[in-house]
């Protein structure tokens, strides 16, 4: 058994002294955290120094046969990594809530309040009730500064029934990779549950939204709910599987830039929308029908954001659009037959406010906006395939009509109660499992592994990668491993030599973004006279990007290149030798 490092913590001394051995350990900047100690956020909490600073940045959970247990939230206000280490089987250590002297449980875990600090979560497993089989409207991760880093990594989140991703402040920017998101159903709520949200009564946007190689699997809500008082600035969903939930997927009416690609979204907006509550939370200002893929136009307040530099013309609307781009391109939507067959057969027995609208994969406006290429030329739609089964396994069909007896009441009889009004504490999931004790461990590999490998080969590798559609992980025994969101990260504003130099007639110049923003690339010559715009005022997302530069028409010589993003500038020297 490993000896424990007494030096670690003056604060715990004497716990330590008196429980188990094996409780923690670490290094100069990371903290070993065994599962059989204090419950984690007094492990978390309690790590200072004398003078209040935070001892760790760090901490390691290394525990995978039982679970850690929290009794309140883990608050911190600098920079804070949590990793767990998989078991041989790759089994996720598992943080679970404990029961509080009232007999509640902890409402909130992680909560980020230091302005542009950086979070790190990777390699664990949130299951979001107690023994006792309660669950309540809580939060896993609170952000309440601004400018806040997060990065989610290979972590699983079963039974929230609240906000997984909740956050308060403006411009943060959220990196979700190769994560899980099951079983999240708060019976009378059809909102809850929702991954990624800007938090109640705050509707602030954020700056980057990534989320890559995820599965949203039989939840209440949806995926991203960035704030909408003011664009988003880059939204990237690609490569998750979206099967089952019961209304929007993704609220981004008004982002500045999206990339939408190589998803599965299987029987999104499930519950559909109720007359009597529309527009209610389903639309922007401008509206139409709910649907998986939502589009409108900016307002007066997102033009002054996104696009100051025409702010006040008469055309502003349309010069503002113009600027936007939007990519939906090699998706898979699909609506089982039982769930439209559902809307059509309550539509025949009510009317008026008492009637569904049914959505689609696009409502009009936004098919509008794809074929406009006059207004809305960076809008790209294509490679989608409307309405082909992906085949999952056979198990799924369960979670219609719980014939397993482990899927609720099913998501056909909760679809109908809810409507009908009369819904109280009924469930819909799949397999759903309450926990037998407070070191209970959820089951490993998750259930759903081989039916989430479906077996439509027309599909799969219809992508615009060559991974497989949707959430690749399932087909590499869950995890992708194909991008850490931890890594790769830019840091800095960073222009590099351009490649080949010196060249003839053309180049490439690379520069990375730390920030999502415009940007303009232009060419001088050696009198400082401008030559050539590149790139003008152009929004770009946080990262790498290349450009060509072409120079046929120029005479050989010495030229500079210069990148501005802001009050930022970068110049280099190319040669175009002829």
């Amino acid at each position: 058994m490993k000896k424990i490092l007494f030096a670690v913590l003056a604060v715990v001394m004497v716990t330590l002294l008196v429980a188990p051995s094996k409780m923690f350990a670490g290094s100069a900047d990371t903290l070993v955290v065994y599962a059989n100690g204090p419950s984690l956020d007094e492990v978390i909490n309690s790590d200072t120094t004398s003078t209040g600073t935070r001892a760790h940045i760090a901490y390691k959970l290394v525990t995978t046969d039982t679970t850690y247990l929290y009794l309140g939230q883990v608050t911190v206000n600098s920079d804070i990594t949590v990793i767990g280490v998989p078991g041989d089987d790759g089994r996720l250590p598992t943080i679970q809530p404990g029961i509080l002297s009232d007999g509640s449980m902890p409402a909130i875990l992680f909560v980020m309040t230091g302005e542009g600090t950086k979070g790190v979560f990777k390699n664990f497993y949130i299951y979001g009730r107690t023994v006792s089989g309660d669950g309540n409207w809580g939060k896993d991760f609170v952000l309440s500064a601004n400018d806040i880093n997060f990065y989610m990594d290979n972590v699983v989140v079963d039974e929230n029934r609240g906000e997984v991703i909740a956050y308060t402040g403006t411009g943060c920017s959220f990196y979700v990779t190769n994560s899980k998101f099951r079983n999240g159903v708060y019976p009378s709520n059809w909102y809850s549950s929702v991954v990624l949200v800007s938090d109640y009564p705050t509707t602030n946007p954020a700056d980057t939204v990534i989320m890559k190689y995820n599965t949203f699997f039989c939840i209440n809500a949806g995926a991203a709910e960035p704030g909408v008082n003011k664009p988003t600035n880059y939204l990237e969903f690609a490569h998750n599987s979206v099967v089952y939930n019961t209304t929007f997927t993704l609220r981004m009416f008004n982002v500045a830039h999206a990339v939408i690609r190589d998803n599965i979204f299987y029987s999104t907006y499930s519950c559909a929308i109720p007359k009597s509550q529309y527009p209610f939370w389903y639309e922007s200002f401008s509206y139409d029908i709910g649907s998986t893929i939502s589009l409108d136009t900016m307002t007066v307040a997102d033009d002054s954001t996104f696009n100051p530099s025409d702010a006040g013309k008469a055309d502003w609307r349309m010069l503002t659009e113009a600027k936007r781009i939007v990519e939906v391109k090699n998706n898979v939507f699909y609506l089982p037959q039982e769930v439209s067959d559902l809307w059509t057969t309550w539509n025949s027995t009510h009317t008026g406010a008492d009637s569904l609208y049914t959505p689609a994969w696009m409502n009009a406006r936004t098919l509008n906006m794809f074929s406009d290429k006059t207004h809305w030329p960076g809008f790209v739609e294509e490679g989608n395939q409307v309405g082909v089964d992906p085949q999952f396994g056979s198990s799924f069909a369960n979670i219609l009509t719980n014939a397993d007896g482990e899927s609720g009441v099913g998501l056909l009889n909760y679809i109908t109660l809810l409507r009908g009004g009369t819904i109280s504490s009924e469930e819909w999931g799949y397999k759903k499992q309450l926990p037998t004790s407070d070191y209970w461990v959820p089951e490993w590999p998750l259930p759903e592994l081989n039916d989430m490998q479906y077996t439509n080969a027309s599909i799969k590798y219809a992508t615009t990668d060559g991974l497989p559609m949707g959430d690749p992980g399932w087909f590499s025994n869950g995890y992708t491993g194909v991008e850490e969101n931890t890594v790769n990260v830019p840091t800095e504003f960073t222009l590099y030599d351009a490649y080949p130099n010196p060249f003839n007639p053309s180049t490439t110049i690379k520069f990375n973004l730390a920030q999502a923003n415009n940007i303009s690339l232009k060419v001088y010559n050696t009198i400082g006279q401008l030559v050539k715009t590149v790139v003008n005022n152009e929004f770009k997302s946080q990262g790498e990007h290349s450009v060509t530069v072409n120079m046929q028409n120029f005479a050989s010589g010495i030229y500079f290149y210069t990148l501005q993003q802001g009050n930022q500038q970068l110049s280099k020297k190319f040669v175009l030798m002829k």
